[in-house]
């Protein structure tokens, strides 16, 4: 059996819940999700910590992986939010300000983005359900989210163009994040990884 079938076997066998296959996804990445982990926080015990609770969290929500590249991208987004809580209760990143956080965050993104190699179908079929579900948003909060999203203007600058208050454009754009949060979620955990609902 070639590699890629096996892969797709075990994936498939892993949706069922059968053991083995989840075993066999766990050899496969545990050592590099340990060191990715130990790469942000600098210490190996709680990088395993963190590496085992990522496998926790990809085998109680095994349904919500919808293909075989998904595993990989759930545990080091799963990795990586659990990386940032940690530095977020540390003293010591914290005399150094929020700015510090950020820079550290920033990197964990790239890092995850450049780690997951998704097939060009994909991210196109992701790209092309993004575009119809902005689409299909309603007029106002459309136009507010394509502002705010893709032009990065205030909700000042928002405001004024479209003739409505500011707490319109906050009120839009909740909406519209929450209605494209529900019709994307099988794909949250790739969006959340590039802040697209940031």
């Amino acid at each position: 059996m070639k590699l890629k079938e096996l892969e797709e076997y075990h994936f498939l066998q892993f949706k069922k819940g059968i053991e083995p296959s989840f075993e066999y996804f766990f050899k496969q990445h545990y050592k590099s999700i340990v060191g990715f982990a130990i790469q942000f926080i600098g210490d190996h015990d709680k990088a395993n910590s963190i590496a085992q609770e990522a496998f926790i969290k990809l085998w109680l929500n095994r349904e919500k992986v919808i293909k075989l590249p998904g595993i990989k991208s759930f545990l080091y987004t799963s990795a990586k939010s659990e990386c940032l809580n940690l530095l977020r209760h540390n003293n010591v990143v914290q005399k150094y300000a929020s700015c510090q956080l950020q820079i550290r965050e920033n990197t964990l993104n790239k890092e995850i983005l450049e780690s997951l190699k998704f097939d060009s179908l994909t991210l196109h079929e992701l790209e092309k359900l993004i575009d119809q579900e902005i689409e299909n948003l309603p007029e106002r909060c459309r136009l507010v989210f394509i502002k705010k999203r893709f032009e990065d203007k205030k909700n000042k600058e928002i405001a004024a163009e479209m003739g409505i208050s500011e707490k319109a454009v906050e009120a839009n754009m909740t909406r519209a994040v929450k209605q494209l949060k529900l019709k994307l979620s099988h794909y949250s955990f790739l969006l959340f990884a590039g802040d697209f609902f940031q």
